[in-house]
């Protein structure tokens, strides 16, 4: 990887990823991803290096088939209190142990409202180890819910550097720092974003919190620490998350057009189609290799490849009590996916795209599945267009949830429970709501919430009836 020049890219470039876009999606958010899609000819070099907005497109509204969800009233927008709530130390990461057998699977959900609308574009929700819900809109901005209101001023506004010309690009992750909270400790108050430049390019940056206000973040504190050439616009992954480990995970989908046709998912020498995981306490502006990473010190790979054989990971989670991850793959034309990673693992799992979509071999009758980490999860594209990956409920206020981990479609609304067995996983649909499903999210106590992309609502996942 080369350091990332300021003057590398030019304006011919951005016309010419522009003009792609336009031949190849022309769709809306994310359905580009799991729809029928063309390949181009002559797709341009893909590199990665470390380093220091106009709207998205339409989206094709969906007839609603479940009229569960009610229409309330925008919750108007508020000014914080002059005194910011308090944000707890946080304890150590606990071992992880095996997760208990909830009594039995749920049978069905329900979403209450926390806010109808009001929010543009949500892409991902999360918190800061305290009660605010830190909600990122896709143009390029950190929003706070407080006390079920949206706060008018918002947390980060860095629609100046995010582009999201293609309906896939923008501010797509967001992860604080395990220790964000702990006045002194490495990493108090930073936090990290995905999000892709005016050239369709991939950033994962750190940002810092301003001393004086809990509320607002300083967009001019950026660091970038990874600066990867994006050859499409589509595919872009985005997920960050912190590790039970401490270590920074981000997913990148294969570079985009449709089929692979760089093929990124089978590749160890690009960081495309991949999970990486960094070190990003060894320095105050690099990231470092971990040693245990599967790949660290082999010839014509990239260190950085935590896992491997990815379409588009668009969203992935830990689970909080076990470790255990699980990975939400968007699918090509015809199968969506969940992969699972044990707490257990040493990495380096090879989830078969290309050679496979979900259990199916790609484009042919037979195929070698030697190595390959197959599904847990999938579903056919009648059933929805791209999977949106949610999380194992592990909350107090609905403990009959505890174990279940839910997932829904973009497309359809769907959402599915899964639920382990000691042989598998059951899966079964659990709620067919009117919403278009761009994330899941999770807050400091383990409460689970759905984001409706369109109309900019945020809902708290319960038991249904």
């Amino acid at each position: 990887m080369s350091a990332r020049s300021s003057g590398r890219f030019s304006i011919m470039v951005a016309m010419y990823k522009f003009f792609l876009f336009l031949l190849l999606i022309g769709g809306g958010w994310l359905t580009g991803c799991g729809g029928s899609e063309v390949e181009p000819p002559a797709p341009a070099e893909v590199t990665a290096a470390n380093s220091t907005n106009a709207l998205p497109g339409p989206v094709v509204t969906l007839e609603a088939t479940n009229t569960f969800i009610p229409y309330i009233e925008a919750q108007p927008t508020v000014t914080p209190s002059s005194t910011p709530t308090p944000t707890p130390t946080i304890e150590p990461t606990a071992a992880a142990t095996p997760s208990p057998t909830p009594q039995s699977p749920v049978t069905s959900v329900a979403l209450q409202p926390v806010i109808a609308q009001g929010l543009e574009h949500p892409t991902f929700l999360t918190h800061a180890f305290d009660e605010r819900l830190f909600v990122i809109e896709q143009i390029g901005r950190i929003r706070i819910i407080e006390d079920g209101k949206l706060l008018e001023t918002p947390f980060l506004d860095i629609t100046d550097r995010v582009g999201s010309f293609g309906s896939e690009q923008g501010l797509l992750g967001l992860a604080f720092h395990p220790r964000y909270a702990e006045q002194g400790a490495v990493g108090a108050g930073t936090f990290y974003v995905n999000y892709t430049d005016y050239n369709g390019d991939t950033h994962v940056s750190r940002f810092t919190v301003l001393s004086d206000d809990a509320y607002r973040a300083d967009p001019e504190s950026e660091v970038d620490y990874l600066t990867v050439d994006q050859p499409y616009p589509n595919h872009n992954g985005g997920m960050l998350a912190f590790g039970p480990d401490g270590y920074l995970y981000t997913g990148l989908g294969d570079g985009g057009s449709a089929n692979d046709p760089l093929g990124a998912g089978q590749s160890l020498t690009t960081v495309l189609g991949k999970i990486l995981r960094l070190d990003v306490d060894a320095a105050s502006d690099a990231y470092a290799i971990p040693p245990d990473n599967p790949f660290a010190g082999a010839a014509d790979t990239q260190p950085e490849i935590w896992a491997y054989g990815l379409r588009n990971p668009w969203r992935f989670s830990f689970d909080r009590q076990t470790g255990d991850l699980f990975i939400a793959d968007v699918g090509q034309n015809i199968w969506e996916e969940v992969n699972f990673q044990p707490a257990a693992s040493a990495g380096g799992e090879n989830y078969g795209w290309n050679i496979m979509e979900g259990t199916h071999c790609f484009q042919a009758d037979t195929c070698d599945q030697t190595g390959l980490t197959l599904p847990i999860f999938e579903y056919q594209h009648p059933q929805g267009c791209s999977i949106s990956g949610g999380y194992i409920y592990r909350g107090a206020t609905f403990p009959q949830m505890t174990g279940n981990y839910f997932v829904a479609d973009y497309c359809s609304g769907i959402i599915w429970r899964l639920f382990p067995d000691g042989q598998g996983w059951q899966s079964d649909i659990v709620l067919d709501s009117d919403l278009i499903i761009s994330s899941f999210g999770e807050d400091v106590n383990g409460e689970l919430y759905v984001l409706n992309y369109t109309a900019g609502g945020v809902y708290r996942l319960m038991p249904g009836e």
